[in-house]
C-alpha cells in the first residue's frame, strides 16, 4: 500500500515532467515539486509508523488492521490535499504546454503520408476512373487518411490533457 502511494506521487509528476521540458521552471511546476517532496515525506512517515504496527508481535492481526486504519485516517487529509493541489498545478502546467504546441505542425506531420497516396491515385489510370467500385475504394482511403489525422491529434490531446480532478473522499 505504501509503495502504491509513493508510486502515485511519482506518477502524478510524470506527465508534468514530460510536458514541460524547459530549463526555467514555472511557479506551478516548482510548487508541485515542493508539494510532492512534502507528500513523499509524509508517506514515508506513514510507512514507518504502519510498519512498526505490523511488526508489533504483541498485537493480533485484527488489532493491527484497526490501528493501521486509524493511522491512515490521520494521513488521509494529506493525500486529499496533495491530490487536489497536484491536479490544480498539473492543469496549469498542461495549459502552458498546450499553448506551446504547434497544432499546424502536428496536422502537417499526420497528413505527410497522405500526399504520396493521393498523387499515386491521380497518376494511376485505374484509380482515375469513375467506377462505382473505385469510388468505394476512394472513400475507404479518404476515411483512413482522416482517421490517421484524427488519431494523431487525439494522441497529442491525451498526452497533454490535465489529470482528472480527485474523487471526493468516501465517507465510511
Amino acid at each position: 500500500m505504501i509503495r502504491a502511494l509513493s508510486l502515485a506521487a511519482a506518477l502524478a509528476l510524470l506527465p508534468v515532467s514530460a510536458a514541460v521540458a524547459q530549463e526555467a521552471k514555472t511557479s506551478a511546476e516548482v510548487q508541485l515539486e515542493s508539494a510532492a517532496a512534502d507528500f513523499e515525506k509524509k508517506m514515508e512517515e506513514f510507512g514507518e509508523r504502519a510498519e512498526a504496527i505490523q511488526d508489533d508481535d504483541a498485537l493480533d492481526e485484527t488489532t493491527k488492521g484497526l490501528r493501521v486504519a486509524a493511522l491512515w485516517s490521520e494521513y488521509q487529509p494529506h493525500v486529499t490535499a496533495f491530490t487536489s493541489m497536484a491536479a490544480q498545478q498539473a492543469g496549469q502546467i498542461a495549459q502552458q504546454a498546450l499553448a506551446e504546441i504547434d497544432i499546424d505542425a502536428v496536422v502537417t506531420e499526420a497528413l505527410a503520408g497522405v500526399g504520396p497516396m493521393i498523387e499515386g491515385m491521380a497518376s494511376n489510370s485505374a484509380w482515375a476512373q469513375a467506377d462505382p467500385d473505385q469510388m468505394v475504394t476512394y472513400g475507404l482511403i479518404a476515411d483512413y487518411a482522416v482517421g490517421q489525422s484524427l488519431d494523431a491529434i487525439e494522441e497529442v490531446n491525451e498526452t497533454f490533457a490535465p489529470p482528472a480532478p480527485p474523487a471526493p473522499p468516501v465517507e465510511a
